[in-house]
């Protein structure tokens, strides 16, 4: 994934999520409470690891998962398994997802 594609795909996420404060203001007079989403990974300790999160941020930096091995010291086939544990906790659908959902929730920049 070079540049060009991570650029597109925070810009499709921004807009997405400008999309939807739209749609959650337009709502906001309608009757009916809005319940946040406290989700079962706090809850279930199901946080990512450190080592979890570094992957999450080479991975936002392009990187595939040989590369990601490569600068952390590992096999690919652990990096494939942090990957899957990330995706889990995070309930993403896929690795640019979970980039999404790790800028969203601060955990990686």
């Amino acid at each position: 994934m070079d540049a060009a594609e991570r650029k597109e795909i925070l810009d499709r996420y921004r807009n997405h999520s400008r999309r939807f404060e739209a749609a959650a203001q337009r709502r906001a007079g309608a009757p009916g409470d809005v319940i946040p989403f406290t989700g079962p990974m706090r809850e279930l300790g199901q946080e990512p690891t450190t080592r979890e999160i570094e992957v999450l941020q080479l991975i936002s930096d392009g990187l595939v998962n040989r590369e990601i091995g490569t600068r952390l010291f590992l096999s690919e086939e652990t990096v494939k398994s942090h990957v899957r544990h990330l995706l889990a906790k995070l309930h993403a659908r896929s690795r640019a997802h979970a980039v999404a959902v790790g800028f969203r929730r601060g955990l990686i920049a």
